[in-house]
């Protein structure tokens, strides 16, 4: 990423200096043909974009697949950033998104909670990584950059925890509802005589 941005800086200053110094262009000029160099090189170099997210009133397979380019820009930004420890959270929080969106997509889950998640954690999240990479990258050393950077890996670390927990709530009812089921049978099997053992479940702790 410092390379890539070195480079760019490099071409984008030849660029200026050829307007400026070489053929006399004014300073204005000079700059935006700088300024657009520069923006160029960048494009060629990093190779890829953001593919386009779909806007307007959603449906939820819509939301999904914003939902997908969103994590897929996430596992490309691990690879941007220098951070062993942002890595390492941008690795789990892409595989725990995964699994949300692969099971909000088997289920067809639309409630609070999905709809939560799609249309304001994850893009945050984007957000809040986008961001954090903006300033690594321009290593500064002022006290306000470096709270940022803190401020920043802290926040990355909850929202991995956090959409664990969103992934857990996903299953609960789910876990309840085969553990009504498991109790139910395990009660037929005994009453007719095939199960002498009573099935501990979770319910049963509150009875």
């Amino acid at each position: 990423m410092k390379n890539k941005e070195i480079i760019s800086g490099v071409v984008g200053a030849s660029f200026f200096a050829a307007g400026y110094l070489a053929l006399s262009v004014a300073l204005l000029p000079s700059l935006a043909l700088g300024a657009g160099a520069y923006l160029a090189s960048e494009l060629v170099l990093t190779g890829k974009k953001k593919e386009e997210i779909i806007t307007g009133e959603l449906s939820l397979k819509d939301k999904i697949k914003n939902a997908r380019l969103e994590n897929k820009h996430i596992k490309e930004m691990k690879e941007e950033i220098d951070s062993i420890e942002v890595k390492q959270h941008l690795e789990d929080i892409y595989k725990t998104t995964n699994k949300i969106l692969n099971t909000i997509e088997k289920n067809n889950l639309s409630n609070r909670t999905t709809n939560k998640f799609l249309d304001y954690y994850l893009p945050v999240c984007v957000n809040i990584i986008d961001r954090y990479d903006e300033i690594e990258n321009q290593e500064l050393t002022s006290k306000d950059s470096k709270k940022f950077m803190k401020n920043s890996i802290s926040m990355i670390d909850e929202t991995k925890k956090a959409f664990q927990k969103v992934l857990d709530s996903l299953y609960q009812n789910d876990i309840e509802n085969n553990e009504a089921e498991m109790k139910v049978f395990n009660q037929m099997l005994k009453a007719d005589g095939y199960n002498d053992d009573e099935l501990e479940v979770d319910g049963d702790k509150d009875e």
